[in-house]
């Protein structure tokens, strides 16, 4: 894959909120963004479903995913690089 194309594919931040399924990982990715008429920062979140052949990505890890074909009916993600390791709970 060249740069160029690498470039077209969104890529996400979030925390593994569920790594029960097999070969599938949770990701909730939250976004900051202002209240259209009061002004208030609002917290929004989404669930993705993201692809994991290994099973590395372990829950409250933060990952990074990137979009891609669609794998199944709920996933067309793959979870690519783990930004942050998870603290003992």
């Amino acid at each position: 894959m060249t740069e160029e194309t690498k470039s077209l594919k969104r890529t996400l931040v979030g925390k593994v909120v569920s790594d029960k399924r097999a070969k599938t990982v949770t990701v909730l990715v939250e976004r900051r963004v202002k209240h259209p008429i009061y002004g208030k920062i609002v917290v929004r979140s989404s669930k993705y479903h993201a692809h994991d052949e290994q099973g590395q990505y372990k829950l409250g890890d933060t990952i990074e995913i990137t979009e891609s074909r669609p794998i199944s009916k709920t996933k067309a993600w793959v979870a690519t690089r783990l930004v942050e390791k998870a603290g003992l709970v």
